[in-house]
């Protein structure tokens, strides 16, 4: 034969070219099936075989009740600590405690738990603590380009006694998610929400006077409501905590401090909340388009108030709609369209707070 053909060993058996991956390959014919795995208590080496060796022994011959009792016991103790099987035959439980990552126990939201938020940004911050938002903590990168802005940054912080800890800036894109800082940042706490019983029974002088958000997504809206409530003599707002907006750092800094003044609470079930409010001699108004009368016409101005304003989109909703005692439009010329929920929410509340004050004078004479 030419070439290496004569070589002893150097035909290949089987016909199959190229190369033989692993050693399964190498020794292929070697690794002849040897049948099915038997069951574990077949396996002399199985602590389940032993298990039902002893059951045989103690009860009588291998088949009978006792004896299969003994097996099921072994085999109920045969599961290791990382099985995800029970030993009362429940399968796809992990044992793995309160370890796994982002677990919430029975009974508890991710919305319930308290979480705090981070101001990014120069502007962002300064505008923060000129608003008197309340911060924990302001972020400071290390060796960073100073300007006017960081400079009033740190003496505003330093006259509120808030901490200022220099940190690097990878760090600060950690904290901050990866938003745009600029080297400042500033954590702010969670808001401690208003009880609504305090709204529904205000130990304040006047006539009462509460803001409802329905649907309202935009901290900005939020913030600027806050301001006029606090502007018109307005005794707090009432945000649902599902599909609305919550007492964010943006919503404290459109507020311009207000937010400070005004109490805000939040409730599970704004319809229940507002029947909560009639039952205790409060009506209830809804801002909307296609309301029953316009804002000049309104004669409930003078007794214990609720405003409810709807989302810009979608207004109010079926059963905030039909649990009002009211609906009430702001007349606008055609040239709009519709007003936004911060402008629409100012609009009522100046015209409330004059009937009140014409009212308070009419009957001072």
């Amino acid at each position: 034969m030419p070439g290496n053909s004569g070589r002893r060993g150097a035909v290949r058996k089987g016909g199959k070219k190229g190369p033989t991956v692993g050693s399964g390959g190498q020794r292929r014919r070697s690794l002849d099936a040897k049948g099915p795995t038997p069951r574990a208590e077949e396996r002399p080496a199985h602590k389940a075989y032993r298990g039902a060796k002893a059951a045989e022994t103690r009860t009588g011959p291998a088949g009978g009740p006792a004896a299969r009792d003994g097996q099921a016991e072994a085999r109920r103790g045969d599961f290791r600590a990382g099985d995800t099987r029970r030993g009362d035959g429940r399968r796809g439980e992990v044992r793995r405690g309160d370890s796994r990552r982002g677990e919430v126990r029975r009974g508890e939201t991710r919305r319930d738990r308290p979480t705090t938020e981070m101001v990014a940004g120069r502007n962002s911050v300064l505008e923060a603590l000129r608003a008197d938002v309340p911060a924990t903590t302001l972020y400071v990168a290390g060796r960073m380009a100073s300007d006017d802005r960081v400079r009033e940054a740190l003496k505003t912080a330093a006259q509120r006694g808030i901490p200022i800890l220099q940190t690097e800036r990878a760090e600060l894109d950690r904290l901050t998610d990866g938003a745009v800082h600029q080297g400042l940042a500033m954590q702010v706490p969670p808001y401690v929400y208003a009880d609504v019983g305090d709204l529904v029974d205000p130990q304040s002088r006047g006539v009462p006077l509460v803001v409802a958000l329905d649907g309202i997504t935009d901290p900005r809206n939020l913030g600027a409501i806050i301001r006029s409530v606090a502007a018109f003599g307005g005794h707090g707002v009432v945000v649902p905590a599902r599909r609305s907006v919550g007492m964010t750092a943006g919503a404290w800094k459109s507020s311009a401090g207000a937010a400070a003044r005004v109490p805000v609470a939040q409730v599970t079930n704004l319809t229940r909340a507002l029947e909560d409010f009639r039952k205790s001699g409060w009506f209830v108004i809804g801002l909307d388009m296609g309301g029953d009368i316009e804002l000049p016409d309104l004669d409930l101005a003078d007794v214990p108030l609720v405003v409810v304003v709807g989302s810009e989109g979608k207004g109010l909703s079926r059963l905030v709609r039909e649990t009002c005692d009211q609906i009430v439009s702001v007349p606008m010329s055609s040239a709009v369209e519709s007003l936004n929920a911060g402008i629409a929410a100012s609009v009522t509340l100046y015209e409330v707070a004059r009937r009140r004050r014409g009212s308070s004078a009419a009957g001072s004479r």
